[in-house]
């Protein structure tokens, strides 16, 4: 007999995922890999004693790849974790967990610790709890996932790791389209969260076509223990009452299929973003001039998707933060090209500024 559909389920999507993972590492780190980073990377046990003593032999074949899961004892990571575990055994991949620490609640440390030991149980290596310091910008939830990310970046570059497994699910993709969209702020905010994300493709999430439910039903039919974070029901938390107030409303008034067809959003806008920045990419080099400067006559004429674009990829190319660079800002910015009534220069995040001049748009720091 086989295991539990739910249980089938988590394994086939951290299958898929391990496999691209292998695939990309032999394409980048294999047989041509240099020799000293090879066996910096390889486990001492995959080395062979040469003829003289302390002296080892470069492996056959580069070492497996580490494959990290960021998890935080709930039930989402905690069934992804026991999936990495299960598969890692039955392919050339090395398996280790992190969670992090983040110090907001009482008793903390002992939870990581405690989540550190149910990892290692699981025969997985390296495993380790990182305690970070959560600051207070841009909010509780933003400050919190910046501290997160920081820590998984480092612990991967530490471990050498190919990849780290993230637990976000169907559900937490739906909440992320929602708050993309209060936002308002464009396509790419309805986009949701990227199967593979961060420094090349760094992040994976596996689960993004699962619901909560399937792997919190993983974890109860394996006798996984999980833990319940008080945040995910405070109220305080935006998430949190989107979670249990906002999409079951939604539900109700539009029936069940909701976090469905808003994850089926969040893909179709992704792909429709994505060709939309490749041609602005494409857009950029044909208005500008032998000088390297944007023809305010050549942007007039594309449509406003793809202007808009090439616009904010000039203005951060001028010194603006992504973070800090609105939709309000681009729309001042589109008006010296469509609008254009003699106005001055537009000042811009990162003390940078556009003006029209000469026909041309010149976008610099002051």
């Amino acid at each position: 007999m086989g295991p539990h559909p739910a249980v089938a389920a988590i394994r086939l999507a951290v299958r898929r995922v391990l496999n691209d993972v292998l695939t990309e590492f032999h394409r980048h780190d294999g047989p041509g890999r240099p020799a000293e980073e090879a066996r910096r990377t390889a486990p001492a046990s995959r080395y062979a004693e040469a003829g003289t003593a302390g002296t080892l032999s470069l492996p056959d074949r580069p070492a497996a790849p580490l494959v990290l899961v960021a998890c935080s004892g709930g039930a989402d990571s905690m069934a992804l974790a026991s999936a990495l575990a299960f598969e890692a055994r039955k392919l050339d991949v090395r398996a280790g967990g992190i969670t992090v620490d983040h110090n907001l609640q009482p008793g903390s440390g002992l939870r990581a610790a405690e989540v550190v030991t149910r990892l290692a149980a699981m025969d997985l290596d390296p495993v380790e709890a990182v305690a970070v310091h959560v600051g207070r910008g841009g909010g509780p939830e933003a400050a919190a996932r910046d501290a997160r990310y920081a820590a998984l970046d480092a612990a991967a570059e530490r471990h050498g790791a190919a990849a780290v497994l993230l637990g976000h699910t169907r559900d937490d993709q739906a909440e992320t389209v929602l708050l993309g969209l209060a936002r308002g702020s464009g396509i790419r905010s309805l986009c949701g969260m990227a199967a593979a994300s961060g420094p090349a493709g760094r992040y994976r999430r596996p689960f993004l076509q699962l619901d909560r439910q399937t792997a919190r039903k993983a974890c109860l039919v394996q006798s996984i223990p999980v833990w319940d974070d008080p945040h995910n029901i405070d109220p305080a938390y935006t998430r949190s009452r989107l979670r249990h107030e906002g999409l079951p409303a939604l539900e109700k008034a539009l029936g069940k299929g909701v976090v469905e067809a808003l994850a089926r959003t969040a893909q179709l806008s992704r792909d429709d973003a994505d060709a939309l920045d490749t041609w602005a990419a494409e857009a950029e080099l044909a208005v500008r001039d032998e000088t390297g400067r944007l023809e305010c006559a050549k942007l007039y004429v594309l449509p406003p998707a793809v202007r808009r674009r090439v616009l904010r990829r000039a203005v951060i190319e001028a010194g603006a933060p992504a973070g800090s660079l609105f939709a309000r800002h681009l729309e001042e910015v589109d008006r010296l090209i469509t609008g254009w009534r003699g106005q001055g220069a537009i000042n811009l995040p990162g003390r940078v500024e556009a003006r029209r001049q000469g026909g041309r748009l010149v976008i610099r720091q002051s």
